[in-house]
């Protein structure tokens, strides 16, 4: 078994931060994101932060190591737009193997290295699979709702590639993240469940959909309870909430959440909400006490940082972590 399902039964968990903002402090230039590899390619690729793991893995590999200094258990590959669909803005849809399973091998790298010199505190890869540009559940043409610009079997199709690769490349976890969609996340997870029949393994996987506003619903309408029946009929290691609000705006769906459901509970908040620059000014002694009232009431299994958070974040959630036991899930409570 997964050595994670005897990790999370006895702390909680610590996930890293935010990728996009720690490589924004390295302001790479378009010759860095090009490469020698790419030195020639005919349409401009400063943004694909995806394609730094094939033209600058050290960075993607210092950033890894970064988070697992600051207390992470768990890192996430560099891949949260790693499939064909997201990658045809770019024109690289045929490279979209190659980067999961680069992306997933450099992770895989640094965490064997911090559970060599730490036994006792084994360290993971999540393989980031992010949401798409493209929704299969609502139309991009207000003067044509029925459109769809996507369908669930080439979201399918996509997903495949990308969970093979990311299999491939030494994952041990699957994290189907900023779910805005949920018909977009049941064709990732069945693409996920098509996968582990065909090789016979049971990987664990992560569910973290995203709350858009105030509203309480994800982006297609659902509320937490629809959105948690909607992915509930599957084997999940944990179900949970990440991206557009911070700490203190999820914690309420969180509540509901973790009150309704016997799968291990995640989440990882942005450092605040953006300022007029798009920007996050949280602090992470901000961010700390907002999550440390998520731990006070029992209601996290697992928790990490989105959008805005770095190290010096992740280094003071996990301090807050270590002091708390990990939410008692539902049937376990029931059992004893």
């Amino acid at each position: 078994m997964n050595k994670i399902w005897k990790e999370i039964e006895k702390r909680i968990l610590v996930l890293d931060g935010a990728m996009g903002t720690m490589l924004q402090q390295y302001n790479f230039s378009e010759e860095d994101f090009r490469g020698e590899r790419f030195r020639d390619f005919h349409i401009p690729l400063k943004g694909n932060n995806d394609l730094l793991s094939l033209t600058q893995p050290e960075a993607i590999k210092e950033v890894h190591a970064k988070y697992f200094e600051a207390g992470a258990d768990i890192v996430e590959t560099n891949t949260f737009s790693g499939t064909t669909i997201a990658m045809a803005d770019y024109e690289m849809e045929d490279l979209v193997y190659e980067l999961n399973y680069e992306s997933a091998r450099l992770a895989r790298e640094v965490a064997d290295e911090f559970t060599a010199k730490e036994p006792e505190k084994p360290r993971f890869v999540a393989g980031s699979i992010g949401p798409t540009n493209k929704t299969a559940s609502m139309s991009p043409d207000v003067n044509d709702p029925g459109y769809r610009a996507i369908s669930f079997e080439e979201l399918r199709v996509a997903y495949k590639e990308q969970v093979e690769a990311l299999l491939d490349g030494g994952s041990d976890i699957l994290l189907v993240e900023t779910i805005f969609d949920t018909l977009n996340a049941k064709a990732a997870l069945f693409a996920i469940q098509e996968v582990k029949d065909e090789r016979q393994v049971d990987i664990p996987v992560m569910v973290s959909g995203t709350i858009t506003d105030a509203s309480g619903r994800t982006l297609s309408g659902q509320t937490v309870e629809a959105f948690l029946i909607s992915v509930s009929h599957l084997p999940l290691l944990s179900v949970g909430f990440n991206c557009a609000l911070g700490a203190d705006q999820l914690k309420p769906y969180l509540q509901r959440l973790s009150s309704k459901t016997d799968f291990y509970t995640s989440a990882h908040p942005n450092a605040g909400l953006p300022n007029a620059f798009g920007e996050y000014d949280e602090t992470p002694e901000q961010m700390q006490a907002q999550i440390e009232e998520y731990l006070k009431d029992g209601l996290m299994n697992i928790i990490g940082g989105c959008c805005g958070t770095t190290p010096d974040h992740i280094r003071l959630i996990a301090e807050a972590a270590a002091k708390y036991e990990p939410r008692k899930i539902l049937d376990k409570v029931t059992d004893e």
